[in-house]
This record gives structure tokens, sequence and C-alpha cells, in this order.
């Protein structure tokens, strides 16, 4: 199975661009809290064999975590028991977002 990956860079180029991309962070609702990004919708991972159907079939998908483990792991699922092929993990997760992209979202 192939994990298609984006970089924080790259998301940030692509959102600065005015490009279509659905932002899921697959984060516990307390992290979600704390910091997410903008226009990103919540569904946290232990739900989505329940919410699958909200996870946008159209488009490119962009998932989100902490490091980029569990957003991972949402795109294996997604991928291997619902045929899903718009779909890029954020690479090193909002974490590295803060790191190598906005410095104002929070670390934890």
């Amino acid at each position: 199975m192939n994990i298609a990956a984006i970089s924080p860079i790259q998301l940030a180029t692509r959102l600065a661009a005015g490009d279509s991309l659905h932002l899921v962070d697959v984060r516990d609702p307390i992290e979600f809290d704390y910091c997410h990004l903008p226009s990103s919708a919540l569904l946290p991972l232990d739900e989505l064999p329940q919410r699958t159907d909200e996870v946008p079939t159209a488009g490119e998908v962009v998932l989100i975590c902490h490091h980029g483990v569990r957003s991972a792991q949402a795109l294996g699922y997604l991928q291997s028991r619902h045929g899903r092929t718009n779909l890029l993990n954020l690479r090193g997760g909002i974490d590295a977002w803060s790191c190598e992209v906005d410095p104002s979202v929070p670390r934890y």
C-alpha cells in the first residue's frame, strides 16, 4: 500500500495558491481544541469507521494528526477498506506545520 504524503511546506503553498483541498484532522477533540489548521474538520480516528461517509470522495483530502502516525493509519484504512485514492497524509503532522510553516500554532 502506498501512503501518499504532502509536506507542510507543500500544503502551505497549495493552500496559498487557492487549491481546493479538504483538511480532515483525525486527532482527539481535546487536541483539536488546543490547535488546528483553519478550515480543517475534526473526525477522530476512533470514530472513522462509523463516519467514513464524512470524508469527501471528490477532490483531494489531506489527513492531519499530531506527528503523522494516526493520519497515516486513517489513510491506510480508507485506502484498503474503502478504495479511496484521493488522500494525502500531512508528513510530520501539525507539529511539523508549527515548526516549518506557522510558529503561532502551539506545539505540545
